[in-house]
């Protein structure tokens, strides 16, 4: 019989806890995430005229600055995430359709843990920094979904391949 899945991060008395990963064999591992930024019509007519360039600068690059800044950072966020040293970060930016931006990002490390948490946090700060540079045209951007698309090289693959 299959094991039950459980809660990682809590310890036996069932309190928040971290995960203890020094008996994992050190493996390369990766994961790509994605968000996406839904515009109002008249919004993106204007981004696509200015080419995704706003008062405060090139959004796309400020947005890749940002993701790959807080991929860098994660651990500082999330409270029981482990430092990782990142061997490679890619933040893609591009139209989705008329009206939304696909975000996406792809982590890799060499480890005894997975960069799952890494590549939605890039992928969402990358979302929020869009957000950001354009809510001076419109409060009704839309942010998300948000969600993991692979990942590779722990206990358990999952999704397509990162790339």
């Amino acid at each position: 019989m299959k094991a039950k899945p459980r809660l990682s991060h809590l310890d036996a008395d069932g309190r928040p806890a971290m995960v203890d990963v020094s008996a994992k064999p050190v493996t390369a591992r990766e994961a790509s995430a994605a968000c996406r930024v839904r515009f109002p019509a008249d919004v993106a007519a204007t981004l696509r005229a200015n080419g995704l360039r706003s008062a405060k600068g090139g959004i796309a690059d400020t947005a890749i600055v940002a993701g790959t800044l807080a991929v860098k950072r994660t651990h500082e966020l999330i409270p029981f995430c482990h430092p990782l040293p990142i061997d490679g970060c890619r933040i893609g930016i591009d139209w989705h359709d008329e009206r939304s931006l696909a975000i996406t990002c792809s982590v890799r490390t060499t480890h005894r843990t997975g960069v799952e948490m890494e590549a939605l946090t890039g992928a969402t700060v990358a979302a929020l920094t869009v957000y950001d540079m354009c809510k001076a045209l419109s409060h009704r951007i839309v942010l998300g979904p948000a969600r993991l698309l692979a990942k590779r090289g722990g206990r358990r693959d999952f999704g397509k391949e990162p790339r």
